[in-house]
């Protein structure tokens, strides 16, 4: 788990998430900031989405899903939310997606208010 740091512009956070590299292309990750958990995913093209860690399902860790197809599948029902905007594809569900920025090898993620 990645732990992040701070910064604030008008009414939202951008969290440096960590490295690029910390994240292999292809698999998600989860990072802690505040009382935030977001999960990172990296796509074989180099993309990058954020999402909530947590499936609403059944609380499931979503950074441990299999993405593909612009979708990540909650590992333990199979529940599949869009890595674009965070909506369920085969369900009622959804989480909320959040805008990622890299610079110089390093995430950013930016959250509403404080996290």
């Amino acid at each position: 788990m990645l732990t992040a740091s701070l910064s604030v512009e008008k009414s939202a956070v951008w969290v440096l998430a960590g490295s690029v590299d910390q994240i292999a292309l292809g698999q998600g990750r989860c990072f802690v900031a505040g009382k935030r958990k977001i999960a990172l995913f990296r796509l074989r093209n180099g993309e990058i989405y954020a999402l909530d860690a947590v499936c609403p399902h059944r609380e499931g860790p979503l950074a441990e899903g299999v993405i593909g197809n612009g979708t990540v599948v909650c590992p333990l029902h199979g529940y599949r939310f869009s890595l674009r905007d965070g909506h369920g594809v085969d369900n009622h569900s959804a989480v909320n997606s959040y805008p990622v920025a890299t610079r110089a090898g390093m995430i950013y993620v930016r959250l509403p208010g404080t996290a």
